[in-house]
């Protein structure tokens, strides 16, 4: 199945803001474009918009003159739907209603021709569902573009439970030759982007709510530690608080209320008191005039200890190891047990497992990071029966790599690591129902919100088990269903090499033993 033709035309419903970034991209691919909106008015403003933009993109010698002038002379409002009577795509983006919406294909398909594609740029409503009632809904389908369109290069390729195949197939290659990123989708709950995306809020505003740490600590940590762009509460400061938890809520709703999506109190209270973000002037962060930003949990300077032993595979904190003799402190390894850093003091660094600090004498956690060399913040979590001076030198000895480091609550998985693992394990259920592939999701991922890895690239970097023994861990602390392990995400992690039951318990024997004679 081929892309549509460049010479034939191709029209957007809706001429605000999306409307217009989706008219630009079809328009600069060689399309002529149409823009209808149900205020003629707007329509006419919106197409001048365009135009403006492909000028000035002239101007800044990011496009040939002869080209816009070509491009300008393409595009034009519509006045009707009748105009729309040879477009071979038709991509909505208006108000995200059903009923509107509905209405509104029904009235394309008494205009267009049989052959004619129609699209729906929806965020958050079913595609089966506004399908339903079409006479050929064989040939419609999502398009999910990401604000900006013109500048983010994803777009979600949608099909319902009516869709054709081929039409999908038709739609993805027009997309491609857009020179945008499409992923393939089933029509689920917040599609691709929207539905991995949640614990990477959720966790967030969860360690928040058990007294973990400070928003402006956890956003640091996972920037500065986890890879990721921005922090959550920043990121949902910026979409708007009223935004993100709407589609947090629609995903849940949409999901019959699972734990795996149960939006956060925290956030609601925030939207209820009109603390919307950067709009409003202030979020979980104030903004405007006078504004100070806000400064992470750092701890205070520590000496360095003299000397450590390994004990035991680190995984995917084994890189410390050589961070650690580099910088001057002389490292002892020992295969048996572990893993863990054993400090002089006699107190154990362990890698964030899902436990509790307080579980075990003297031991404090340490997160997960993208890349323990790059990495410039890394967090401690401790209990009150963590001693000083273990405490002290943990301290010390990341800050002798040249990290901050930020001491939060005694909150299992910690910050980082219970992110991550989520993050996996919501994929590798979604991969296993069909939703995509694990590769579109990983793309979908890295494009649409900017993420460091995508999860099925953090789950072959961290091992087979990892996120799973951590959720088996947190679901055993915080029982509810929010952390218990997909059933995908056992058998990625066990089931493969028939060592499903062993495997577990001696993930758990592991642990146990490096903590033997502390707890």
């Amino acid at each position: 199945m081929t892309a549509i033709e460049r010479s034939r035309t191709v029209a957007v419903v809706g001429a605000g803001t999306m409307g217009q970034g989706i008219a630009q991209v079809a328009l600069l691919a060689g399309h002529r474009v149409l823009i209808h909106d149900i205020d003629g008015a707007l329509a006419a403003t919106g197409a001048g918009l365009v135009r403006d933009r492909v000028e000035r993109m002239a101007a800044k010698g990011r496009l040939d003159r002869a080209e816009a002038e070509d491009a300008a002379g393409r595009i034009r409002a519509a006045e009707g739907l009748a105009d729309l009577a040879d477009a071979a795509l038709v991509v909505e983006a208006v108000v995200e209603d059903v009923t509107v919406k509905r209405a509104l294909f029904a009235a394309l398909e008494e205009v267009v021709s049989p052959d004619a594609l129609l699209a729906t740029n929806t965020s958050s409503l079913s595609v089966t569902e506004l399908a339903a009632g079409l006479a050929h809904p064989g040939r419609f389908l999502g398009l999910h573009f990401f604000n900006p369109a013109p500048l983010l290069p994803l777009v979600e390729v949608v099909s319902g439970s009516a869709t054709d195949p081929a039409a999908a197939e038709r739609a993805y290659r027009t997309v491609l030759g857009w020179g945008k990123t499409p992923v393939r989708c089933a029509d689920t709950p917040g599609f691709i982007v929207n539905r991995i995306a949640r614990p990477f809020y959720a966790e967030a505003f969860a360690v928040y709510e058990e007294q973990g740490a400070d928003p402006a600590t956890i956003d640091a940590v996972l920037r500065e530690s986890g890879g990721f762009r921005m922090g959550p509460f920043a990121l949902t400061d910026l979409i708007g608080q009223d935004v993100n938890e709407a589609v947090t809520r629609s995903v849940w709703e949409s999901f019959f209320r699972s734990p795996k999506f149960t939006p956060s109190l925290a956030q609601r209270r925030l939207v209820q008191s009109g603390r919307l973000g950067r709009k409003s002037g202030h979020g979980w962060y104030p903004y405007g005039e006078g504004a100070q930003p806000a400064a992470p949990r750092t701890a205070g300077p520590e000496e360095a200890p003299e000397k450590v032993t390994v004990v035991g595979d680190l995984g995917p904190a084994a890189a410390l190891a050589d961070l650690i003799e580099e910088a001057g402190i002389a490292v002892t390894s020992t295969a048996h047990g572990g893993p863990y850093i054993q400090l002089p003091g006699e107190g154990q660094l362990v890698l964030a497992d899902g436990k509790t600090a307080v579980e075990f004498t003297d031991v404090v956690y340490f997160d997960l990071a993208l890349d323990y060399r790059e990495a410039t913040r890394v967090a401690l979590s401790v209990s009150e029966d963590t001693s000083e001076r273990t405490l002290a030198e943990a301290v010390g000895l990341f800050q002798r790599l040249g990290k901050q480091v930020s001491v939060i609550g005694d909150v299992p998985g910690m910050i980082v690591a219970r992110t991550v693992a989520m993050l996996i394990d919501l994929t590798a259920d979604a991969v296993a129902r069909g939703v995509a592939s694990a590769e579109d999701i990983d793309t979908a991922m890295r494009l649409g919100v900017n993420y460091p890895l995508g999860p099925s690239e953090w789950h072959t970097r961290l091992g087979r088990d990892w996120a799973y023994d951590l959720l088996h861990h947190l679901d055993e602390r915080c029982p509810g269903g929010r952390y218990a392990p997909s059933l995908a995400l056992f058998k990625l992690g066990y089931a493969d090499d028939g060592e499903a039951d062993g495997g577990a318990a001696e993930g758990d024997a592991a642990v146990d033993e490096a903590q033997e004679g502390t707890g």
